[in-house]
Parts: C-alpha cells; structure tokens; sequence
C-alpha cells in the first residue's frame, strides 16, 4: 500500500477532494439555493461523494429524508446538475470541474436488511444452540 492511500486503495486526496464537493452540495441544498420546488420541499442528504482518479467525475450518492419521493428529487438534481456543477467548481479549486452523477444511496436499505436477517427467528434458533 503506497504512503497516501487509504485501506480500501482511494488516495487521501480523492478523499479530501470528494468530502470537499460533498460539503459544498450539502450546504446548497441546505440553504435552498436551487430553485427547485421539489429540493427546497425535501430534506435531501448527501452521504458520500466518490471522485474519479482524474477527478474530473464526481459521483454523488444521495437520499431524501426518510426515503420520500426518492425518484422525484434524484430528477430535481439531474435537471439542476448544470447549476451544481458551476457552484462546486466555483467553490472547490481543482484543474477542472468535476462533472456530477446522482445516484441513490443503497446502503441504508442493505444495512436494514441485514439488521432485519440478524434478528430473524431462524438466526435467533441458531445463536440459542451454543
């Protein structure tokens, strides 16, 4: 593993870059300054922002809050991506800008399905054996 790579193999500045661009969505959802009805009616969170080693692509992994109108927001982004596109380029200092993709945060929905599995009768049946 090279000095400035983390353990799953991103280097630390994809990291940094990618929760720099996170912030600054976050802080423009937050404020409302897309003129979108649908973002400014939904809470929207920004989990992760991965980058691409040239950092000319950013993917955005992003879920409304208690997972409403899933579909409807990730079209209120797409549509405002020119927008949020400018503001972080404006805002995070890299070469070029980063060019945005939305995508829906699974993990939330894997990690309750997983929870749900664990606590499962047959599961329970299994741990009460030792």
């Amino acid at each position: 593993m090279r000095r400035n790579e983390t353990s799953e193999g991103r280097s630390v500045r994809l990291l940094r870059v990618g929760e720099q661009v996170r912030h600054v969505l976050s802080e423009l959802l937050g404020r409302g300054d897309v003129h979108d009805e649908t973002l400014q009616s939904h809470l929207v969170s920004i989990t992760e922002v991965r980058m691409s080693p040239d950092l000319r692509h950013a993917t955005v992994f992003v879920k409304p809050l208690l997972g409403q109108d899933e579909e409807a927001v990730l079209k209120a982004l797409r549509q405002n991506t020119a927008f949020l596109q400018r503001e972080v380029a404006q805002r995070v200092q890299t070469k070029y800008a980063a060019k945005l993709k939305f995508l829906a945060d699974e993990s939330f929905d894997e990690g309750s399905h997983i929870d749900r599995l664990l606590r499962s009768d047959h599961v329970a049946q299994d741990l009460d054996e030792d």
